[in-house]
């Protein structure tokens, strides 16, 4: 065998697997879902076909188009409040907190609760929005109010609450690891020139973080946009949201093909944001060389 050969034949002995697996896993269950969004349903079965009335549906039918921008501009403040917090946090972990132990004693506390369920983070805030929940039972006690209010729960507001508890850990882990490695002998030779803080910050720091912060808000914008369990635990009657549907397709309603297309246009949704985020990201890697 000769040498040419030889690095062929270890090429493909190499990325053999991780090409099936990805051919297998991914790839080809993306290429069935488009697909089925091509079928025509007739209950109870799904007739193999090739007619784009279910897009033709999703972008006619005021109530797809009503859920997917509330989905939208759900996912966009979520995305935002998880930058409000997320971003003051890291950097008092990383430029604040001089010890390095309780530096990271404090980040492992922003991470642990991702090992925790899911579903029972998502209950706490139902527990403290609630009608019985801490919430009302602290405005009670200091007499503000003189029975319970249902405004805090069943809503889009307790919707974004609730995600950007969930997902600012997501945003915290890109930025402190960005910010953690700035280099302190910049900071120091702003600071050498007689600029302020803010004026490093703005100068120096912000721009040093762009990738984490783009790293962070694509992650955050991603998971809430796909979330289905917080709508149904504290969103109520106006905080259905894209998964709801696709499950509500799949499940009770049995439109598979429905189902599908809704999923596509999801999937290219998000598709989109991260091709947005990823030229952003590069245009900063360009900018900062």
């Amino acid at each position: 065998m000769t040498v040419g050969r030889r690095n062929l034949a270890a090429f493909a002995a190499l990325f053999s697997i991780p090409l099936g697996w990805a051919l297998i896993f991914m790839i080809f269950p993306y290429a069935v879902m488009i697909a089925v969004g091509f079928w025509t349903r007739q209950f109870p079965l799904f007739v193999p076909d090739f007619q784009r009335g279910n897009f033709v549906q999703l972008f006619s039918d005021p109530q797809y188009i009503t859920v997917i921008l509330r989905t939208l501009k759900i996912a966009l403040l979520v995305t935002l409040g998880a930058i409000l917090l997320g971003y003051p946090l890291a950097y008092f972990l990383v430029f604040t907190v001089k010890s390095q132990k309780w530096r990271n004693l404090l980040y492992m506390s922003v991470i642990v609760p991702l090992w925790v369920s899911y579903l029972l983070r998502a209950y706490t805030w139902k527990i403290i929005l609630g009608t019985n929940g801490a919430l009302n039972s602290l405005l009670l006690s200091f007499g503000l109010i003189d029975e319970p209010l249902t405004l805090f729960l069943y809503n889009q507001a307790s919707m974004v609450i609730t995600l950007v508890y969930i997902f600012v850990p997501f945003m915290v882990m890109p930025l402190f690891t960005v910010l953690d490695n700035i280099p302190k002998a910049l900071i120091e030779a702003s600071e050498d020139l007689g600029v302020g803080p803010f004026i490093t910050f703005w100068r120096v720091i912000f721009p040093l973080s762009l990738g984490g912060l783009i790293a962070g808000a694509t992650l955050t914008f991603c998971l809430a946009f796909g979330d289905f369990v917080a709508p149904v635990l504290v969103g109520g009657p106006d905080g259905t949201m894209v998964a709801n549907l696709l499950q509500s397709q799949f499940g009770a309603a049995l439109n598979w093909p429905l189902g599908s297309a809704l999923a596509t246009l999801v999937l290219i949704l998000v598709l989109a944001v991260l091709t947005v985020s990823s030229r952003f990201d590069r245009r900063d890697h360009i900018d900062m060389n």
